[in-house]
């Protein structure tokens, strides 16, 4: 069953002359070996990023127990880091899953989950290591089906030519459908076009690109997408699960054999988000809000501790403490989980009134920082982005923290914000310094504090879709105004890096003409590009150039609302007539802020 002859070479020629050699050859603690033969399928769940992080992924873990249990053969794959794929290539061997070392071809499906559109050139190397063909019209109709899925999914084009179908909404109840149906037809004689049809023709959530074309005006604008076939659908809507409780959560999750990002249990216990934000893709795509049971979460929490000994546990959702049971369910997992030494994190709180009882309902836990995300410091750009918080609620809870043994506070802000003034940037600094002074009068200590800054970019189907990135000089401006700013030894600024964000704005905005520079710079060596040590911003840039790509047009631009945008096709919930809406508003906010300094 397993190939027995590429695990030997891997073992013998490879390993020994690469980094973290443990992170490619599975047989993890919970991982499953099935023989192929007996099953209904074989699927490969790609996650295009590290072992280090794609081990770390709450859904990969969910997916591959969801199939397993389906009696599918499901197994994992990751992106390689340099030093491993220069091995295999040298040896002429093919990237494989963890499982069985099964060559990626030889899988019916195999299943991308696009988490950073920043990534999307490790798809191309993990194809190509594959032994799939790197343009999906060069498959044959018994070639592996090439999925993908997420919050990159979100603007499919740029990886339209190398993926087949893409998978909108909800992976749970989707991804089995795909399966079932690409594998009922193995063997059928039927063309690769007319299985993939029928996939896109039977439901309204898969999203088949060799079936849309999109038309171009003389200024380069989008005039329309065209569906090539009459019998799917014109537009795509997501798929979503209406019962989150009644999909089991994984309660045996692989434990790695080396460290992660997280090495932690996680449990989902909400999907979607009660707000609005108009920078958050998330609160948008993940629409509507569903939660789970208390009695389910925990139930599943102690079965995956049972099954892991892991001594964290993670409640993961876009807002924590918006769960319409929060105090119960944090108080019930304490009461569980701390006579176990168990740590319960939340890593995703809302600054609401709620904040300042959360210490005391972890008080006999053991305690890292705290973490919060405010985004904004100002009380008139909050409104303008639609995250309504009190300051007084932000340092109430901190303080109550600080009583009970926290000392580090983590906060998240962005800068480049539509109508973003000094003012603002002002203000991250002094809401930093001041709860690093209400350590200092709680405990004696100045608490320590860091402002981790963000460049914003604007998502597809949020309200800020329309508005353009900030340019590298005002960039370069706000992380040294920052900076400067800073008077106390007790806060840090840390800023993101600037030429990724750069080129996550046209990777996130562009339409499939820059899926040519995308395979271009992954031909020219750019592999890994989240990770400092492999990026290289010049060749990205030499290669924009190269092709004639216009960034500004793509990435900083200011779109009018009519203009049809790339990834217009692809429905959410309340539909671009909401998102133009919000955008309006947030246009005439801008302008009374405006007018008010």
């Amino acid at each position: 069953m397993l190939n027995q002859e590429l695990k030997q070479l891997v073992v013998s020629k490879v390993l020994p002359a690469v980094r973290t050699p443990a992170q490619y050859v599975g047989s993890e603690l919970n991982s499953l070996v099935k023989d192929h033969r007996t099953t209904l399928g074989t699927v490969c769940l790609a996650f295009p990023d590290t072992y280090s992080l794609g081990m770390s992924h709450h859904g990969l873990q969910v997916l591959y127990s969801l199939m397993n249990a389906e009696d599918w053969a499901c197994e994992r794959v990751f992106t390689p880091l340099p030093d491993f794929e220069a091995a295999m290539r040298q040896h002429r061997l093919p990237l494989y899953s963890l499982e069985t070392f099964t060559p990626l071809n030889r899988f019916d499906v195999l299943g991308f989950s696009l988490q950073y559109e920043i990534c999307d050139t490790n798809v191309l190397t993990m194809l190509d290591l594959g032994g799939i063909a790197l343009h999906a019209e060069d498959r044959g109709p018994e070639d592996t089906l090439v999925i993908a899925g997420g919050p990159g999914a979100q603007n499919p084009e740029l990886l339209a030519p190398f993926v087949d179908l893409f998978v909108i909404g909800d992976g749970e109840p989707s991804l089995p459908v795909v399966c079932r149906m690409w594998a009922e037809m193995k063997g059928s004689g039927l063309s690769r076009e007319e299985r993939l049809a029928r996939i896109a023709r039977s439901v309204d959530w898969a999203y088949v690109p060799r079936f849309y074309q999109p038309i171009y005006k003389d200024d380069g604008t989008i005039l329309e997408i065209r569906h090539t076939r009459d019998d799917v659908p014109e537009a795509i809507r997501p798929c979503v699960i209406r019962d989150l409780d009644g999909i089991p959560l994984p309660t045996r999750p692989i434990v790695p054999f080396v460290e992660t990002a997280h090495d932690r249990i996680a449990i989902e216990i909400m999907r979607g988000c009660p707000w609005q934000c108009r920078f958050c893709q998330s609160t948008v795509i993940k629409r509507p809000l569903r939660f789970r049971t208390v009695e389910t979460i925990v139930k599943a929490a102690l079965e995956s501790y049972e099954a892991t000994g892991y001594d964290e546990i993670s409640l993961l959702s876009l807002s924590s403490s918006d769960y319409p049971d929060f105090e119960r369910l944090v108080t019930r997992m304490s009461e569980v989980f701390t006579p176990l030494g168990v740590k319960i994190s939340l890593p995703s709180l809302r600054i609401t009134e709620t904040l300042k009882k959360i210490p005391a309902l972890l008080a006999e836990g053991r305690r890292s920082g705290l973490t919060l995300a405010p985004e904004v410091a100002r009380d008139d750009m909050r409104e303008q982005i639609r995250k309504p918080i009190d300051n007084r609620d932000l340092y109430d809870g901190c303080a109550e923290a600080f009583r009970r043994g926290w000392r580090k506070v983590k906060l998240y802000f962005m800068c480049g914000l539509p109508g973003e003034r000094a003012a603002d940037l002002d203000g991250i600094i002094e809401m930093a310094e001041t709860i690093a002074r209400i350590g200092k009068e709680v405990t004696g200590r100045f608490a320590e504090v860091t402002a981790s800054v963000s460049n914003f970019i604007p998502k597809p189907h949020t309200p800020y879709q329309w508005n353009g990135v900030k340019d590298r000089e005002y960039l370069h401006w706000a992380h040294r105004y920052l900076k400067s700013r800073v008077k106390m030894r007790a806060v840090t600024v840390k800023c993101h890096d600037i030429e990724r964000s750069l080129l996550e704005g046209i990777l996130t905005r562009g339409d499939r003409r820059v899926a040519e520079a995308l395979e271009a710079a992954w031909r020219r060596g750019a592999r890994l590009d989240a990770w400092g040590e492999y990026f290289n911003p010049q060749l990205w840039w030499d290669t924009f150039a190269d092709l004639g790509i216009d960034v500004p047009f793509y990435s900083h631009r200011e779109r009018p609302i009519e203009e049809v945008l790339p990834w217009d096709h692809i429905q959410i919930k309340y539909g671009r007539a909401y998102l133009a809406k919000e955008q309006t508003r947030s246009l005439v906010q801008l302008e009374a802020m405006a007018g008010a300094v």
